[in-house]
């Protein structure tokens, strides 16, 4: 026992534990189930720590209250739900990986170095997820035959990337995320050449972004850059106005669909509205304990008046507010949306000095990347995809590290 209780404290299993969480960063988006591994791993290894270092004490983070209302609350569903075992299964998936993702990341990381460590890793996998998608879209995807495009409103649009991801709108809403963090590193880093390759990087990204066709993700990316050209840099502002009229003068097909958004003829635009009514009508009805966690499909066909057809499975509400709202009910609905949203203020209106620049940019990124997230999930459900939730309960670990760990002083 002594000398399990010497390794508990040793160097050598925090730095175990700090590789696996690399790790599991680098395979969010590029292999969940690997990504599960490596923090399967990391898990048992911190727990041994938390039970064998005298020396090691939880740091507390200031959302733990909220987050405890939407797991309890998620909890409760259950009993509620149509299938109790499916949203038993649903619950444990959001403990075992979206919440232990966010310990081990607000437990085991205290340095600029490992933060530096930690968006290093990420990148590397925003690399190969641009690549790929720039692949895609160059060696051709048919989407005629799938669900993702209205084929009778856009007639000329046959391809659409999704890279490693589930379909083009999550793809979508990660590169928003992509896009923000690399607009963080910009603002803050200096030197020419990392701003030119952090801006090649946000290039990339859009127009990694506009192969995808999502609206929803191309308003929120040029409404959080144009909206931080506005108030912070002016040349950003003039930038996003180039990028954005180059990228539509070389994809028509896009202008289209955006110009397109709010016409009846968008079967897309009409069944979202049709899923807000029946979404809001459920919450109405099942105000306390929700439908039950990921009961939304099952649920659904008793308040559809817009597809009327059994064959047809809806899993989401394409909002996540009013998701969560409707399947675990609205106070854990508003424990989830307060984590979301106070995790955006910490990391924008942080009082606490960094004098790293990297750290620096990295906290404004991730405040940009979750706003991405909240004004992406107005129009799409992004966090019922399980890499774009694990990602998201990251970054927001990320902002407590920041806040709450890390002193002001730069260790590199």
């Amino acid at each position: 026992m002594g000398v399990l209780r010497q390794w508990a404290s040793s160097r050598a299993l925090k730095d175990s534990i700090y590789g696996m969480i690399l790790l599991e960063a680098f395979f969010i988006v590029l292999s969940p189930h690997i990504a599960m591994v490596c923090m399967g791993i990391a898990g048992v290894l911190f727990l041994l720590r938390w039970w064998k270092d005298p020396d090691f004490r939880l740091n507390g983070t200031p959302y733990n209250w909220a987050i405890g209302i939407f797991m309890v609350c998620g909890a409760a569903s259950i009993l509620v739900s149509p299938d109790k075992m499916y949203s038993l299964s649903i619950w444990y998936v959001m403990v075992l990986i979206y919440f232990i993702t966010y310990v081990l990341v607000s437990q085991n990381i205290y340095t600029h170095s490992q933060i530096r460590g930690m968006a290093y890793a990420l990148g590397a996998a925003a690399f190969i997820v641009i690549a790929y998608g720039f692949f895609q879209f160059v060696v051709g995807i048919d989407t005629s035959e799938m669900k993702w495009v209205d084929g009778e409103a856009f007639p000329e649009l046959r391809k659409r990337v999704f890279s490693t991801l589930e379909n083009p709108n999550i793809l979508a809403a990660y590169l928003d995320i992509v896009a923000c963090m690399l607009l963080g590193l910009f603002a803050k880093l200096q030197g020419r050449k990392t701003k030119i390759l952090l801006a090649l990087g946000i290039i990339a990204a859009i127009a990694c972004l506009a192969m995808t066709y999502a609206r929803g993700a191309c308003f929120t990316i040029a409404l959080i850059m144009a909206g931080y050209g506005l108030f912070k840099d002016r040349r950003v502002l003039l930038a996003v106005v180039a990028v954005a009229a180059g990228v539509l003068i070389l994809n028509p097909v896009l202008l289209e669909r955006l110009t397109n958004i709010s016409l009846a003829g968008d079967t897309s635009t009409e069944m979202r509205i049709a899923m807000w009514e029946s979404t809001v009508q459920m919450i109405m009805d099942h105000p306390v304990l929700g439908i039950g966690g990921g009961a939304y499909s099952l649920v659904y066909p008793i308040y559809d008046t817009y597809i009327v057809d059994g064959s047809v499975t809806l899993v989401h509400a394409h909002n996540v507010y009013l998701n969560y709202l409707a399947e675990v009910g609205i106070m854990g609905g508003m424990g989830f949306i307060i984590f979301l949203f106070g995790s955006i203020g910490t990391a924008f209106f942080s009082k606490k000095e960094l004098n790293d620049d990297f750290s620096q940019g990295i906290r404004l990124g991730l405040g940009m990347a979750l706003l991405s997230v909240a004004l992406n999930g107005l129009t799409d459900d992004v966090l019922y995809n399980l890499p774009s939730s694990m990602l998201m309960w990251m970054l927001c670990a990320m902002v407590v590290v920041l806040e709450e760990n890390i002193s002001g002083i730069s260790d590199s």
